[in-house]
């Protein structure tokens, strides 16, 4: 965990066995025990090592941070690209570029293996093993869908971090003025199709709602609109996103910032559900050429 904290770092969160769903998730941050699912231990898989002051001292590690790959693997990797490693990498979170020279940096290969285990296909093919040992990582000898691949996992990578130019604009909306308070027994989803609690007329899109519509009273539930089933039931690990967000937060006061952050986390997962679908759409056949 202290490669972390030790400078700029991103890492994947994963579970070595799991009783829920399997998933991955990015971050920058340390994190938890239990921070990727409901029950089970997570582990932490830096991309950058970073040296402690005795290590450079005693000559044990270079001064500078090393990619956290073996040269094993990423020789591997090279070998099957005929492409050449590039240690100190990029700090942005960028796609690779097309060049000649066919360089792989260690955000390159992060990206790749983050969008290979982000296809459904991987997931339900693999869906056994995963329950019970870390991810294998199945490499191709394809350029092309390398680079497609790493670029659909930079594009990953953004959205989980919160950080993608996508996220500045949201299709969701929170039309009903009021206190803002979650209340009990709340979230509630209404899918397309639902009646609307005022009116009776079937809902053109899904809403989650965070107070009582109450017509008698003249009280109108205050909701979030724009929510697609799909987003609504999407889980990460053992939990169910837009509807653990809004439960951590029941009783409590919605601020500006917390309804616009929802908007973000909603259009975050719609475009991982279009991104992991490219991803599949993408891999040829498995295994990987």
């Amino acid at each position: 965990m202290r490669h972390m904290m030790a400078g700029k770092n991103l890492a994947i969160m994963a579970t070595r066995q799991t009783r829920d769903d399997w998933d991955i998730l990015a971050t920058q941050h340390i994190i938890a025990h239990k921070a990727l699912a409901v029950y089970d231990i997570s582990s932490i898989f830096p991309l950058w090592r970073y040296p402690t002051e005795q290590e450079v001292r005693e000559g044990l590690f270079p001064q500078e941070r090393q990619p956290n790959f073996s040269k094993t693997f990423w020789q591997d990797v090279c070998g099957r690209l005929n492409g050449q490693w590039v240690p100190d990498g990029r700090l942005e979170h960028k796609p690779p570029s097309l060049d000649d020279s066919f360089e792989i940096t260690p955000e390159d290969l992060f990206h790749y293996i983050y969008a290979v285990l982000h296809a459904p296909t991987y997931r339900s093919r693999y869906a056994e093993f995963l329950r019970i040992d870390f991810p294998h990582v199945p490499l191709t000898s394809d350029r092309a869908l390398f680079r497609t691949l790493a670029a659909k996992g930079a594009e990953l990578v953004a959205l989980h971090l919160l950080e993608a130019p996508a996220l500045a604009t949201s299709t969701v909306q929170y039309p009903i003025p009021g206190e803002d308070v979650i209340e009990k027994g709340h979230p509630r989803y209404l899918a397309p199709g639902d009646p609307d609690p005022t009116t009776g007329e079937p809902l053109t899109a899904g809403r989650v709602y965070i107070s009582r519509d109450l017509p008698r009273r003249g009280q109108h539930g205050q909701y979030f609109a724009g929510i697609p089933p799909e987003v609504w039931e999407f889980h990460v690990g053992g939990y169910q996103v837009c509807d653990k967000w809004l439960k951590d937060r029941r009783g409590r006061t919605l601020t500006f910032d917390d309804i616009e952050h929802y908007g973000r986390i909603v259009t975050a997962l719609q475009e991982t559900i279009r991104l992991m679908a490219e991803i599949d759409a993408a891999i040829p056949a498995w295994p990987l050429p």
